[in-house]
């Protein structure tokens, strides 16, 4: 199966075989604990649960617990699912590595939780453009109209109109990344070029739907 979890390391460079320097992602993926399989008969679905990262038993709830100690496995700090071709062949307790779901060359997306920025305005959040700046103006960064007074209702603010908020910290898909190299032995995953989140965020990395042909 394509799809492990991991932790955002850091971004570096790595030179290809004709000596380009080329961007990428370091990504921790620790070997994945298969926790539990989701059946069509039973869950309406077929997929693989993952876990990774320790912890310790007594901060785990008591029901997920219980389960743990039913499937005699230990508990883990974070359970992921993927509905991805080859769940099912991964058995319950044993342990998915990063070598195992990818190769040098292959493509995937990879899905996390953006930097936070607090609240922001309309510039910084939605890329307005601000007011004069001179010659008496009084409104610089702020909102700016509404809508027009009478349209649909009389003056009311619209559903999903861009308004200052907290920008940042939602989950975010980058799709099509290359695989560029693969360390079994240190568990490192190395993609080209971006990915959401800041360092030691959970990700989840999976093979990519639509991937790019011909793409270098």
């Amino acid at each position: 199966m394509k799809g492990i979890i991991g932790t955002k390391v850091g971004m570096t460079q790595v030179f290809d075989e004709e000596g380009r320097a080329v961007p990428v992602t370091v990504i921790h993926a620790e070997p994945n604990l298969v926790v539990r399989h989701r059946t069509v008969e039973r869950d309406g679905y077929e997929a693989v649960q993952l876990g990774v990262g320790g912890i310790k038993p007594h901060k785990v709830k008591q029901p997920q617990r219980v389960d743990f100690e039913k499937r005699g496995l230990k508990p883990v700090r974070y359970l992921r699912e993927f509905r991805l071709p080859g769940a099912l062949d991964l058995p319950v307790g044993s342990e998915h590595r990063v070598e195992h779901a990818f190769q040098a060359g292959d493509w995937v997306d990879v899905t996390g939780t953006s930097k936070g920025k607090g609240f922001a305005g309309v510039i910084k959040r939605w890329g307005f453009r601000r007011g004069p700046m001179s010659h008496g103006s009084k409104y610089h960064r702020r909102v700016g109209s509404l809508g027009p007074r009478m349209s649909g209702g009389g003056g009311r603010v619209r559903p999903g109109r861009r308004m200052p908020g907290r920008a940042g910290h939602r989950r975010v898909t980058v799709l099509n990344l290359k695989v560029v190299r693969v360390d079994p032995e240190r568990n490192l995953l190395l993609v080209r070029g971006a990915v959401p989140g800041p360092k030691g965020s959970l990700l989840l990395i999976r093979q990519a739907v639509r991937p790019r042909k011909g793409a270098v």
